[in-house]
């Protein structure tokens, strides 16, 4: 019996993040994603070229509200993000790291952008993996912050944002003066998020070097609505609308680290389960329904949950 097909006229865009020596950077790899010609992981339909990819988080200080199964994998590193950084990659085998400069926040410690580059420059250096460098999600002092962190990595063609409304300019103008790829954010809403990539775009900055960021929720707190914009976002890219073929990232880690479910105690919900595993398994189940949702980037936490997400994509790559 022949299978019905979908034959779509158009693809996601591809992103190349990371530079090796031969391309003037010093990375020992770098990470490829998009491309894909068909709907995720329907392999009988179109072409994927490339798996999705899981950069695991690193903070410049050590995160406030993080539960205490949360902060337990990384033991005494949490609090420098060089140690922090090379535990990802030399224990879990992370070949992604999200820099994120939490300290920079006026509400933590309002560390200067200096302060930040120095962080930026001190991490490449002690690891070689490809890098994606975010701000403290506070628009007004990633404008100060970004352009520092991103002429420091300059050469190394990092993911860099968060690009917003207010900011866009400055990071958008920082991000091609340096080489980087940028990250656009926008409410969840397909015409904002499409009207952010045409403003960025309208700025010289090439639309394959975009990654859209849909404004992620975690299972429980928003998920379906971002799931059916990230869904009509990628229907849209392979039905040809160019303003809308960038590769996707969800903040997987961020997000289900502050839902109850991830972290209230066994003692105050026994029926919930152990929290040692639920909190890791909440993740999981935010990442994959993201990945069916056509996540192109996930942004983890845990390592046991990045584990799982891996083997779980290493599956659904696989043709029949």
């Amino acid at each position: 019996m022949q299978k019905a097909t979908e034959k779509w006229v158009s693809k996601v865009n591809e992103l190349i993040i990371g530079a090796t020596r031969k391309e003037g950077g010093t990375r020992s790899s770098i990470i490829k994603v998009g491309g894909a010609n068909t709907l995720p992981f329907l392999h009988f339909e179109g072409v994927i070229p490339n798996p999705p990819a899981i950069a695991m988080e690193v903070w410049d200080m050590e995160p406030p509200d993080w539960p205490a199964v949360l902060k337990e994998p990384f033991g005494d590193v949490l609090g420098d993000p060089v140690e922090w950084a090379k535990k990802c990659v030399q224990e879990y085998g992370a070949d992604f790291l999200c820099l994120r400069l939490a300290s920079t926040n006026p509400d933590t410690k309002n560390s200067s952008p200096e302060e930040a580059a120095r962080t930026v420059r001190r991490v490449l250096e002690a690891v070689s993996v490809p890098l994606m460098i975010i701000g403290c999600n506070q628009a007004e002092k990633d404008t100060e912050v970004i352009p520092a962190v991103s002429e420091t990595a300059r050469g190394e063609n990092c993911l860099v944002g968060i690009a917003v409304q207010a900011n866009y300019k400055t990071i958008t103008a920082a991000c091609q003066s340096d080489g980087h790829s940028i990250i656009a954010e926008s409410p969840i809403d397909i015409n904002l998020a499409k009207q952010l990539n045409i403003l960025i775009s309208d700025m010289g900055f090439p639309l394959e070097k975009i990654v859209m960021h849909p404004a992620t929720g975690a299972l429980g707190y928003g998920l379906e609505y971002t799931y059916s914009i990230m869904e009509r976002s990628r229907l849209a890219a392979l039905q040809g609308d160019k303003m809308m073929s960038m590769p996707m990232v969800n903040f997987v880690g961020q997000e289900v680290w502050r839902a109850k479910e991830a972290k209230t105690s066994e003692e105050e919900f026994p029926e919930w389960g152990p929290l040692a595993s639920r909190g890791p398994l909440w993740e999981v189940a935010t990442a994959v329904s993201y990945l069916q949702a056509g996540a192109d980037i996930l942004v983890m936490c845990h390592p046991k949950a990045v584990e799982s997400v891996k083997k779980t994509i290493e599956e659904l790559m696989k043709k029949e």
